[in-house]
């Protein structure tokens, strides 16, 4: 292995100027953050704790293995809506009884952990990532069904959850559900179509419909407990498999099924249980990248502070420069890394991207990709010379290659770049965004300025005079308005990514995810698309 070296300098002026840019978007992502953990405020969290009953992440902190690590994900959906921060869902990836396993807990304190548009993607999402990577899934349910007002968004879609609930079950990923109040109506079918199920007594409320509404169907008077209570589904309809006495005994007997699963990795075990750290400290990741995203960075000095040992064997180093692409290890695991080094891509770097997934493929290796592009190459000369077609050959790689893909946006991710560098659209087992970065078609100024030609032109095809005033003022809106839709944190509220990470934790994600994805086989593709040569 080949050891990076670096050429960073903490203490000089652009790296400092990085770094405080920096720290004022992680304090935007900490604000955001603590909203989410605030769920519905001081008033409905102390409502809770005063009935008894624990909040979502006091519930995975029980449900989770001591001192073992929760990577939680999608953390700030619905960021920049007009529901709340979180989305009154809890999901993420942690250790039970040494198993590896998506949680998903319902934060009663929002709504009564009502489902709303962001928290039904956000389930989904997390359900997505359960089946990719074959986690067993524990659902900690405490639901009001559907939120009524937005039920025309979430009705029909919200099947899926059900489905992909009993899709896990028919991959024999196992799926646990703890009750810790009402399920109601949609609510009451994730139990329904679990493999294991706990009630809690005289706390789980489980039915199709409440009293209220039985009273109106049918006209039947029926109370909770004989209608739904957690006692009735454990001795008469069989829905409970294990009846707790409380949520501490809920979450016990949890642990107690995860324990009796027999559950088995069937991914290849890291190279070596101790791995060697970065030879440098994560600290610097502060003032690597650019405050302004038009100034490119060396992402070789990322990955000295990311890979094992800070060991990287490059391949095809003289050629299509603007891209690094190599070989090195993360906490143990083999990995290609794919990262983009001038921003902009050209064809020698779109074909050297392709013979690296293949290699990768042929290997049965795990990819990397570090964005920050601005995209392919434009203009005649280019178009020449094929970057359609070249562009299309790495886009076919990525979309075909069949080992697992982990993304990171580190500054940029524009046009058709971000389709190359395995954006969200192609499916990588997990995305997750540095705070500066920023992804759209193109970038503001550009967007605007185009914009602008069409409309001039137009205008001189008519014979009209044009309007600079308007112009200015068109150009400025289209400009602020790009500017915020880019954002991490708006793209994050809107589940384009899997979460705003901190950079100084990217070696520490990327290990999780890495351990996760590992729980099914890792395997490359056996053929590709046809490439346009």
């Amino acid at each position: 292995m080949t050891t990076l070296d670096t050429a960073i300098d903490p203490a000089s002026p652009a790296a400092q100027a990085n770094r405080t840019a920096l720290l004022e978007r992680l304090a935007e992502l900490d604000a955001a953050l603590d909203q989410a953990r605030a769920g519905g405020g001081e008033k409905y969290v102390a409502r809770h704790h005063k009935r008894g009953k624990l909040l979502p992440r006091e519930r995975i902190e029980l449900l989770l293995d001591p001192d073992s690590p929760f990577l939680e994900l999608s953390p700030v959906a619905a960021y920049g809506t007009d529901f709340p921060v979180g989305a009154s869902v809890v999901t993420g990836i942690g250790v039970v009884e040494g198993v590896e396993c998506l949680i998903i807990a319902n934060d009663p304190t929002v709504r009564g952990g009502a489902v709303n548009p962001w928290s039904l993607a956000k389930t989904r999402r997390a359900g997505e990532i359960a089946l990719a990577n074959r986690l067993p899934m524990v659902n900690l349910v405490e639901s009001a069904g559907a939120d009524l007002p937005t039920q025309a968004e979430i009705f029909i879609p919200g099947g899926r959850v059900f489905r992909d609930l009993t899709r896990l079950s028919a991959a024999k990923i196992p799926t646990v559900s703890v009750v810790f109040g009402n399920a109601t109506a949609g609510g009451a079918y994730v139990p329904g179509m679990s493999d294991h199920v706990i009630m809690i007594r005289d706390r789980s409320q489980v039915y199709l419909a409440g009293p209220p509404l039985v009273k109106m169907a049918t006209g039947e008077d029926a109370d909770d407990e004989s209608l739904g209570g957690a006692a009735m589904h454990a001795s008469t309809s069989g829905l409970a498999d294990y009846l707790a006495e409380d949520e501490r005994d809920g979450i016990r007997l949890a642990r107690q099924c995860v324990r009796r699963l027999n559950w088995r990795k069937t991914g290849p075990p890291p190279r070596t249980s101790r791995p060697q750290p970065p030879k440098y400290d994560p600290e610097d990741l502060l003032g690597i990248a650019s405050a302004d995203l038009k100034v490119p960075f060396d992402p070789r000095e990322v990955l000295a502070r990311v890979l094992d040992g800070s060991e990287f064997d490059e391949f095809k180093p003289s050629y299509g420069t603007a891209l690094v692409t190599g070989w090195g290890e993360l906490h143990g695991y083999p990995v290609g890394v794919l990262a983009n080094a001038r921003g902009v891509l050209f064809s020698a770097e779109a074909q050297k991207a392709a013979q690296f997934i293949q290699l990768a493929n042929a290997s049965d290796t795990p990819l990397i990709f570090l964005q920050n592009t601005t995209g392919y190459m434009v203009g005649t000369e280019y178009e020449q010379r094929g970057i359609i077609k070249h562009g299309a050959l790495m886009i076919n790689a990525v979309s075909n290659s069949t080992v697992p893909h982990l993304t990171v946006n580190l500054g940029a991710s524009y046009g058709a770049g971000n389709y190359g560098m395995c954006g969200r659209a192609y499916e990588p087992r997990f995305l997750f965004t540095w705070p500066n970065a920023k992804s759209a078609v193109m970038g503001p100024a550009q967007l605007a300025g185009v914009l602008s030609i069409v409309a001039r032109q137009a205008a001189a095809a008519k014979g009209r005079p044009y309007d600079e005033e308007s112009d200015a003022a068109m150009r400025m809106m289209v400009e602020q308005q790009i500017e915020s839709q880019s954002g991490a944190l708006f793209l994050s509220g809107r589940l384009y990514d899997d979460g705003v990470i901190d950079p100084r934790d990217t070696r520490t994600v990327l290990g999780l995810c890495l351990s996760a994805i590992h729980n099914g086989p890792v395997k490359g593709a056996d053929g590709f698309g046809v490439f346009r040569m």
